[in-house]
């Protein structure tokens, strides 16, 4: 049994969240890999707050990661001019894609239903932190940690989390998100707050199975 993943999320995000109604649980390990995030409708767990944040699916499973990006790719026309798509992957519960500026700045993050193709913003970092594209958002918000101070952060919480090794540290806006990694292999990912160096771990995707760098 690995340890418990138990994060601190602010309370204002907490609530939030719970307006929403997004689900957030506290986890353990076997829960971790098991935790479906669309709930039991296939549909986003999300209220009217923002009908560009999330693109309804039609019910017809999504088979590969190329159907994934085509359907990241529809959702990031909804959210803003010019997003293109970029790292696309799969886990058992879920697609994950990231989404780019037209200058391949890092945008934001999106899952992808694999029952329906229904597309919303992650949970957590991306809903929470992320000061252009989320739910709390901050324009010309400024990060206090660099790339590297944040990867230096996630490196800490993952050795107390039975040893696991973190990535490159890839900027968002008003956050960082990295591969966790067992070995060489891809174990999850993580993100850290680029200005409170809060580190919120992503419990909702389950094992990872595959990846795309780019179409």
């Amino acid at each position: 049994m690995r340890t418990l993943k138990s994060l601190w999320v602010p309370l204002v995000a907490l609530l939030a969240m719970l307006g929403s109604g997004a689900w957030l649980v506290a986890q353990d390990d076997d829960s971790r890999r098991g935790y479906g995030p669309w709930g039991g409708t296939g549909m986003p767990m999300m209220g009217g707050a923002a009908e560009s944040r999330w693109l309804s699916g039609d019910r017809d499973p999504v088979d590969d990661l190329a159907e994934a990006r085509d359907r990241a790719e529809d959702f990031a026309e909804t959210l803003g001019p010019g997003l293109r798509v970029g790292e696309v992957m799969r886990f058992a519960n879920n697609y994950y894609a990231e989404l780019e500026e037209s200058d391949g700045a890092k945008a934001t993050e999106v899952l992808v239903d694999p029952s329906t193709g229904a597309v919303q913003l992650e949970f957590g970092p991306a809903m929470m932190w992320n000061t252009r594209y989320g739910m709390m958002a901050r324009p010309g918000a400024s990060a206090r940690l660099s790339a590297e101070q944040a990867r230096a952060t996630a490196q800490a919480w993952a050795e107390d989390h039975d040893g696991l090794t973190v990535a490159e540290a890839e900027a968002f806006p008003g956050y960082y998100t990295l591969h966790t990694l067992e070995g060489d292999r891809i174990e999850g990912m993580l993100s850290v707050n680029a200005t409170t160096g809060a580190v919120w771990y992503h419990s909702w995707h389950g094992e990872f199975r595959e990846m795309s760098e780019g179409a």
